[in-house]
């Protein structure tokens, strides 16, 4: 499709272009984060017999993919500069695809993690720039909303996976978890010939203007107009890329840990951990649109402290020695704020930094968001071998969270 031929395409769409890159872009975490990366917290359980893996071995696949992310993240200025967002995407899109497919003919720890290590260098590469398309496609007013829709991808694949899998191993086996992976690995391919044709890299390819909302009733404090832009850039980048790294920290030992935690600690059959894993999906699907939007409202700030203080009780529920029903306010709690931190990040770097650093400066604080999931989960599946049970991993998890709180706190405000 030609740039002439969207610009028509746009003109014909009863709604704006960038919300069909907010489709798009959906569909692209569905794929390289919510099929790449969470589909694995319900794969552990069955790959874990079937291979097997000890708790220790299964976090260091885990963070055998936030290696490869973290890699991905770290070149992602210089990728998008070569090829641009769009294909940038693509490619990465692709190196999932491709490298689910071959997990699913692997045998033993290692194979795995080599190859899982490049799933994750694809999902960095396809994350990044597409949650950087949001600041030059949407202004201030409505990028917090628009971030928000891109990242309930996560939550699709979440339902989805928890209703797949099982099934797949119901039907298989001990050995379903390998036709899991190659079903999941076609998805992210198709997503990935979805997303060459929907996206564009900038409204003016098509001729067009970022989508507008009417302006606050109090205008909006522009960080990057302030004099002092240097000094605040850097801090501003270093405050949000901590809090960043404390979320990549707490959330991923969360997803990678639940499911097995209930198959194993709390006698969970599998179908019904899907269940709760399924359900965890369903509700993040409000997670991004609404705190996003919330953000957009009442500042990144208090929609920050909102967030970790519910990420903080669900991690606490989860450790605690409770009746079954606080497991599922856990993941009830966990489900309806998941996506909320990256759409506010998102939003957050365009608003204190301006568009045209939003890709770049989204690009620096993810370094810090892999950093935060490259620890978490070897820590705790150590942390779990030793007490002999995922308890101590999840009381870790609301500890850093509650401290995040804190640090949210001391953000400027962006409006």
């Amino acid at each position: 499709m030609s740039w002439s031929r969207g610009a028509d395409l746009s003109g014909r769409l009863p709604f704006h272009y960038g919300w069909a890159v907010v489709a798009a872009g959906t569909i692209a975490i569905f794929a390289c984060l919510g099929m790449g990366r969470f589909a694995l917290g319900m794969l552990l359980p069955s790959m874990g017999q079937s291979l097997p893996l000890s708790p220790g071995e299964m976090g260091w696949i885990s963070t055998g993919n936030f290696i490869g992310y973290m890699a991905a993240v770290s070149l992602g200025g210089r990728l998008v500069a070569r090829l641009g967002a769009r294909r940038t995407v693509v490619s990465g899109l692709v190196t999932v695809g491709l490298s689910m497919i071959l997990i699913a003919r692997a045998h033993g720890f290692w194979p795995v993690l080599a190859l899982y290590l490049v799933t994750g260098f694809g999902s960095g590469a396809a994350n990044v720039p597409v949650m950087g398309l949001i600041a030059h496609w949407f202004a201030r007013t409505m990028r917090g909303r628009a971030a928000g829709f891109v990242v309930i991808g996560s939550g699709f694949a979440i339902m989805l996976s928890g209703a797949l899998v099982p099934a797949l191993n119901a039907t298989r086996g001990a050995e379903g978890w390998r036709l899991s992976w190659l079903i999941i690995g076609l998805m992210v391919l198709a997503a990935a010939a979805i997303d060459l044709l929907v996206l564009r890299n900038h409204p003016t390819e098509l001729g067009l203007q970022p989508v507008t909302a009417p302006a606050p009733a109090r205008p909006a404090v522009s960080l990057h107009a302030s004099p002092a832009l240097p000094v605040a850039k850097h801090h501003i980048l270093a405050h949000l890329g901590g809090l960043y790294a404390m979320f990549g920290f707490t959330y991923v030992i969360y997803a990678t840990f639940i499911v097995t935690a209930l198959v194993r600690e709390h006698g969970f059959p599998e179908a019904v951990a899907g269940q709760f894993w399924s359900w965890i999906g369903f509700l993040s699907l409000a997670s991004g649109p609404v705190f996003g939007a919330l953000s957009d409202r009442i500042g990144r700030r208090r929609g920050l402290m909102i967030v970790f203080t519910c990420q903080t009780a669900a991690y606490a529920l989860a450790a605690a020695p409770l009746p079954e029903p606080f497991l599922y306010l856990s993941a009830a709690l966990f489900g309806l704020v998941v996506w909320s931190i990256p759409s506010i990040m998102a939003a957050a770097v365009g608003d204190y930094l301006g568009p045209e650093q939003a890709a770049s400066a989204f690009g620096t604080i993810t370094v810090a968001f892999a950093l935060g999931q490259i620890t978490g989960p070897a820590l705790a599946g150590w942390i779990a071998e030793i007490w002999g049970s995922f308890s101590g991993s999840f009381v870790m998890a609301a500890a850093v969270a509650a401290l995040a709180i804190g640090g949210s706190a001391l953000l400027p405000a962006s409006h």
